[in-house]
């Protein structure tokens, strides 16, 4: 089995991402306003090749390794959570297709990923439609949600359930061919175009289908081989991380304003005390969130999958990520005082990083679930997709 990529072109997209840093903290409020991320950025972060980062290398893209991909969507992130959240579904989905899809498939969706010709998808895959079968291939319908950074894709990634051959699959087809329904109207995250889509009766060829639960790479090195949701569990992770960070930073500069003023309550021990917790706690979950990882790429990298024990540690890890973030904020914003009310960063990152602890990843069944297994009450368990399913 194929070992575990790291790539050579991490420190050079980093680099490009710094230089775009502020093209995408200027745009965070326009991106609101819009709906969806601004053309100017959607142009920035395709010319830095950063939705490479998921496609394998032997299709010419840049097959990031997992802590590669966590820093990078923390790049992005801190400057604009929409922006992160945005580009890591859609880098995700993108990569993810290009690795379980066969020739076929490929062949047609990434026809030159070093010349920049290979599609983006966006779309979800937590909510069924229906599938039917057909020569060769399936008729899709349903509705679905959550089509994170659609307005930036050229293809949509869905998942439905086939009742004849109890499979749940991912079908992946044309943007145009589904009906978009402009329906993102909500607190936080409110660039990202996260809107629902519609088919009705649809026709997907066999060549652009894979299995929901597949670990099985047709293309590409071991990081595929942890299959979709804990792919989504690295995107998450590096969202969460790239939201505490710019809303402590955001917070420090704040205060560096107001200390010295009559009354200021940033000069109090009772703050010095709060600061100082929330900056461990988030230090904490980044290094947790590094050592479960760094022990996974391990056994990538040996040519084994993930133990029940791995998958379970990196589902709680994301959750402990994604909750001490949430506790960072509201630290953030509690100090910040009626700054944090009006329009600007620290009330968008605090209204986007309430939308962000929302997503199923991070949600109390799957916390439940680990701690099932952990305390020893569910050891034949195995995680399939995001539920810990006991042996039939």
């Amino acid at each position: 089995m194929s070992q575990l990529h790291v790539s050579a072109e991490f420190d050079g997209l980093i680099a490009r991402l710094d230089e775009i840093t502020p093209l995408l903290k200027d745009n965070a409020e326009k991106g609101e306003e819009l709906g969806r991320l601004t053309d100017e950025v959607a142009q920035a972060l395709q010319e830095t090749g950063a939705f490479k980062v998921g496609i394998p290398r032997e299709l010419g893209g840049y097959e990031f390794s997992p802590r590669q991909v966590i820093e990078t969507i923390a790049k992005v992130t801190y400057a604009d959570a929409s922006a992160g959240w945005a580009y890591m579904a859609l880098q995700m989905v993108t990569g993810t297709t290009a690795a379980y899809l066969g020739p076929d498939g490929v062949a047609d969706l990434y026809p030159d990923v070093p010349g920049g010709r290979y599609a983006r998808m966006a779309g979800q895959g937590t909510r069924m439609g229906k599938a039917v079968r057909a020569d060769g291939g399936y008729r899709i319908s349903g509705q679905w949600s959550f089509a994170s950074g659609i307005s930036m894709a050229t293809h949509i990634h869905t998942a439905a359930f086939c009742e004849e051959t109890g499979q749940a699959l991912v079908f992946t087809f044309p943007k145009e061919q589904a009906a978009l329904v402009d329906n993102w109207d909500v607190m936080g995250l409110r660039a990202t175009n996260s809107i629902d889509y519609v088919c009705e009766d649809l026709f997907v060829p066999d060549s652009h289908v894979f299995e929901t639960s597949t670990m099985d790479a047709k293309h590409g090195g071991a990081i595929y081989r942890v299959g979709l949701a804990n792919m989504a569990g690295i995107c998450h992770t590096g969202w969460a991380l790239g939201v505490g960070r710019r809303m402590l930073d955001e917070l420090k500069a704040l205060v560096a304003k107001k200390t010295g003023t009559p009354g200021a309550t940033v000069d109090t021990g009772q703050f010095y005390a709060e600061y100082a917790k929330a900056e461990a706690k988030l230090r904490a979950a980044a290094a947790w969130a590094m050592e479960v990882w760094a022990d996974n790429e391990a056994t990538l990298d040996a040519g084994e999958l993930l133990s029940t024990e791995q998958e379970t540690l990196t589902r709680l890890m994301l959750n402990n990520a994604t909750w001490s973030v949430h506790e960072v904020g509201l630290t953030a914003y509690k100090w910040a005082g009626t700054a944090a009310l009006r329009r600007g960063d620290l009330q968008r990152f605090f209204r986007d990083l309430h939308a962000g602890t929302q997503h199923v990843t991070s949600g109390p069944v799957v916390l439940q679930n680990c701690g099932k297994w952990l305390a020893g009450l569910a050891p034949d368990a195995r995680w399939v997709f995001l539920d810990l399913q006991a042996p039939r």
